[in-house]
């Protein structure tokens, strides 16, 4: 799936994170039910039968958002080179444990970001959510002792801290060609991949510097967002958000807070907007409009960035 003659990437083929202690985040995200694999001296996020490396985690002082990489079509890889340089757009080295391959470049707010020949990581088809009910006379009941481990099928999107977000909306639009799908102004921003993905395959939250909010894994279904979060909290993990359905992406969430202040969410059966569809975007939503449906209220902290400023 592509929509042709625009230039743009396909997908987030992964994000990476400095963290201070990598045997916590360890058990944070396998106890999350990722795949995590010991990868150069870091370590490697993968889903469930899913052969796609979606995160890298390093050793680092704090908590801190690394990199971004996004995948582009192998066609695209002459055209995108041409037309960061039309954009004057600043080249940079890669980054430590980020690797050599693609295009380097300095991001909004200073963010290294890489351009990278690579498969179609986003989903290219509205994916699989079941709703599941016991017919009458039988028990719809899953009992504790036999409940299965909630493991996502792979990323959904990603959600970063900018300083401004409209600039950064209007930036990530001309310089990568993401496709702006719903915000609230100068708080938050949705971006889809013209190529095809999910409602937002970028979240753009305002702050006074950048750094990373959350990363959002698919599940399928509102059952597995629920054992997921009660997974989350028998592992010791009890601060969290949820569950409950957005407004914006209509997803279903549970978000785990890790150690650092940031989150995991499983997330079920968000919007879609295919390759071929206009989607009818609203920069301007009431904010009332543009955070959650129904769930419990908001905690105390969700939304501060809690990496340092001024990386």
């Amino acid at each position: 799936m592509k929509r042709p003659n625009v230039l743009a990437i396909h997908s987030i083929d992964h994000f990476a994170l400095e963290v201070p202690d990598l045997d916590e985040a360890r058990q944070f995200y396998e106890a999350f039910g990722l795949d995590v694999r010991d990868d150069a001296g870091g370590l490697a996020l993968f889903a469930a039968d899913n052969p796609h490396c979606w995160g890298r985690l390093m050793k680092g002082e704090a908590k801190q958002l690394a990199y971004i990489s996004f995948g582009i079509y192998a066609e695209d890889e002459a055209g995108f080179a041409a037309h960061l340089d039309a954009r004057g757009t600043k080249r940079i080295a890669a980054p430590a444990g980020g690797g050599a391959e693609g295009i380097w470049i300095e991001g909004f707010d200073g963010l290294p970001l890489n351009i990278r020949v690579a498969d179609k990581a986003s989903p290219s088809a509205k994916t699989r959510f079941e709703v599941i009910s016991a017919p009458a006379g039988e028990t719809g009941a899953v009992f504790n002792s036999s409940a299965p481990k909630v493991a996502a099928r792979g990323m959904s999107h990603f959600a970063i801290y900018t300083s401004d977000v409209v600039g950064a909306t209007a930036w990530y639009e001309q310089t990568l060609g993401l496709r702006m799908s719903d915000g609230s102004g100068p708080v938050v921003a949705f971006l889809h991949g013209a190529h095809g993905s999910d409602h937002h395959l970028l979240a753009l939250v305002g702050s006074t510097h950048r750094g990373f909010h959350h990363s959002s894994w698919e599940v399928g279904s509102v059952q597995e967002v629920g054992l997921g979060s009660a997974q989350m909290m028998r592992a010791g993990y009890t601060k969290g958000w949820g569950v409950g359905r957005h407004v914006l992406g209509a997803n279903y969430f549970y978000y785990a807070a890790d150690p650092w202040g940031s989150y995991a969410e499983f997330s079920a059966d968000i919007d879609f907007i295919p390759a071929d569809f206009d989607w009818p975007a609203n920069p301007n939503h009431d904010p009332g409009d543009s955070f959650y449906l129904w769930g419990p209220n908001i905690p105390e902290g969700f939304i501060e960035n809690t990496e340092p400023a001024g990386a």
